[in-house]
This record gives C-alpha cells, sequence and structure tokens, in this order.
C-alpha cells in the first residue's frame, strides 16, 4: 500500500462537513415569517439545491410544482401536502415527481424541520396552476447574500456553500 497523499486539483473546491442543524441562529435563511432555510449545498452547476426547511407555524406555505425530481427527509415535525394522504413524520423519505403541483401545509405551530435536494427550480403557482414566482439556485444564493450581509456575516459566508 502507498502512503501517498492525495492532494485536490488546483480548481477543484475542498470537501464539505459542518453541522447540519447550526448552532448560529443567523445561519437560518429567513423566507417568510416563521419559515426560514438553512443552505447546504449550492450547486450552481447541477442547477440544484439541497437545504433544510424550517417552519414555525401552522399553515399553508406554498402551491408549486418542479421540472425535476425532488427529494425530502423530515428530521423534526410533520407536514403533507392538500393533495397527497399521507403524512411527512420524522425519518420519513419522500420523492416529488416532476411536474406535480402540491401544496406544502404543516399542522402544528411545533417546529418542522426537513432536508429538501430540489433540481431545477421551485415554480410558484395560484390555485388555477399558473406560474406566478420561482425560485432557483441563484435565487436562493442572492437570499444567502443579502441575508448574510444584514445579520453581520458578511455576504461572502454563502460560498463555502456554492459548489
Amino acid at each position: 500500500m502507498s502512503n501517498q497523499i492525495w492532494e485536490l486539483p488546483p480548481y477543484a473546491k475542498p470537501d464539505m462537513v459542518f453541522d447540519a442543524i447550526p448552532d448560529d441562529e443567523r445561519v437560518w435563511v429567513p423566507q417568510a415569517p416563521n419559515i426560514w432555510f438553512r443552505p447546504l449545498l449550492l450547486d450552481t452547476v447541477g442547477g440544484r439545491w439541497f437545504n433544510l426547511l424550517r417552519v414555525r407555524r401552522s399553515g399553508v406555505l406554498s402551491r408549486h410544482r418542479h421540472p425535476a425530481p425532488v427529494f425530502g427527509y423530515v428530521i423534526k415535525g410533520h407536514w403533507h401536502y392538500l393533495e397527497h394522504d399521507f403524512v411527512a413524520s420524522p425519518g420519513k423519505f419522500l420523492f416529488e415527481p416532476p411536474g406535480e403541483t402540491h401544496t406544502l401545509v404543516v399542522d402544528s405551530d411545533d417546529e418542522m424541520i426537513t432536508m429538501f435536494n430540489v433540481n431545477g427550480a421551485m415554480i410558484y403557482v395560484d390555485e388555477a396552476g399558473k406560474a406566478i414566482g420561482y425560485e432557483d439556485v441563484f435565487t436562493k444564493i442572492e437570499m444567502c447574500m443579502k441575508h448574510y450581509e444584514k445579520a453581520g456575516l458578511g455576504e461572502s459566508f454563502v460560498e463555502q456553500f456554492i459548489r
């Protein structure tokens, strides 16, 4: 066996290893009242992002669809989609197929945290299914930059999550 130490190519970024749920509340980026996301990976090449979604209120969060698959893992709390009869609870994994419209609802003011891997975009739609807004990896980065600057971490704080 060789004792050779492998070095990272000069153009590559290093591994990412950190606590997913941060000690510093400023890492959570506000998205709406009592709704935050915590970036884990912002992949500008693949056009996807991994984040934790944290909700501390009951109610409808959003009606939306995605042009590519979404994967999720529930860490804490419970939620469901109006269009399905399952309840997402701690330890549950979910797959959302491309093109399906769904409405995320949290029924309790207890904290909910779910890890999502969103590929492509999140397209917000009205009751008729008409697109009324979107998020993608680039809008997520912009949100992070603005929040981290305002929170005193500096807008470059987000760079550690970008690959």
